[in-house]
C-alpha cells in the first residue's frame, strides 16, 4: 500500500514516530497503516509533512479555532510547506469514505478536494503536486537560496493574501507552524463576516 506515493515522495525526516498504540477516530481506508509507517514524517525536503499521531488532536483544535465552521468535522493528517493543513472531512462522504479538505492560513479559505485519504496520497499529490502542494512555488523558494522548512516550521506569508499581501517570494518568511496558525486564528476572527472589498487597516494582534 502507498507504493505510488513512495515512488514520488522520499522521506527526509523520521517516520513511524508513534509511541503509543493508535487507533484512528475516523474510518478511512489505509489511514491506520499510513500513520503506522509515516507518523511524523517529512517528504521531499519538507514539501509535504505528516502529523505525528500524538499531535492530531492538538492540530484539530488549532485549525478548528481558525475555521470554526469546520471544527467538529475535521481530522488533520498532514500539512505542506506553506502551512496549509490537509484534513478528512466527516461531513463529506463518498462510498462511506470521508473526503479531503485543504485549510489555508495564507488565504483564509477552505478548499474541498474530491478524493479520499488513499486517493489523496496515491493520486492527488502524485499527479497534481503543483495544484495540491504549490510545487513550482516551493522550487522557486529553494532555488532562490532559501532553506526548506523544518518539521515544526512553515513558510508563511508576511502579509496574508486576504489582507492584500502578494503571492510572491518576497512576501514569504519562515515561521513556527503553531505561531503562524495562532496568528491566523486571531486575524481571521477579526475579518470574518466583513463584506467583500472592506478596507482592512490597523489590525492588531493580542
Amino acid at each position: 500500500m502507498f507504493e505510488i506515493f513512495l515512488s514520488k515522495y522520499k522521506a527526509n525526516g523520521l517516520c513511524g514516530e508513534k509511541t503509543t498504540p493508535y487507533k484512528p477516530t475516523v474510518q478511512a481506508f489505509g489511514l491506520e497503516e499510513f500513520f503506522g509507517a509515516f507518523s511524523g514524517g517529512s517528504f521531499n525536503n519538507g514539501l509535504y509533512r505528516v502529523h505525528s499521531v500524538e499531535s492530531i488532536d492538538f492540530w484539530n483544535g488549532i485549525v478548528g479555532e481558525a475555521f470554526p465552521k469546520f471544527a467538529d468535522r475535521i481530522y488533520c493528517f498532514g500539512y505542506d510547506w506553506l502551512g496549509r493543513q490537509f484534513a478528512l472531512d466527516t461531513d463529506r462522504l463518498s462510498a462511506k469514505e470521508p473526503l479531503v479538505l485543504m485549510l489555508e492560513p495564507g488565504t483564509g479559505e477552505v478548499l474541498e478536494i474530491p478524493v479520499n485519504f488513499l486517493q489523496f496520497h496515491e493520486e492527488e499529490i502524485v499527479n497534481y503536486a503543483n495544484e495540491a502542494l504549490a510545487l513550482d512555488f516551493f522550487n522557486s523558494w529553494l532555488s532562490s537560496g532559501h532553506e526548506p522548512p523544518s518539521h515544526n516550521q512553515c513558510i508563511s506569508y508576511k502579509k496574508p493574501l486576504y489582507l492584500g499581501g502578494s503571492d510572491t517570494l518576497d512576501n514569504l518568511e519562515p515561521m513556527d507552524l503553531e505561531v503562524y496558525w495562532g496568528l491566523t486564528s486571531q486575524l481571521l476572527a477579526k475579518v470574518r463576516g466583513l463584506p467583500p472589498g472592506t478596507p482592512i487597516n490597523n489590525i492588531s494582534i493580542d
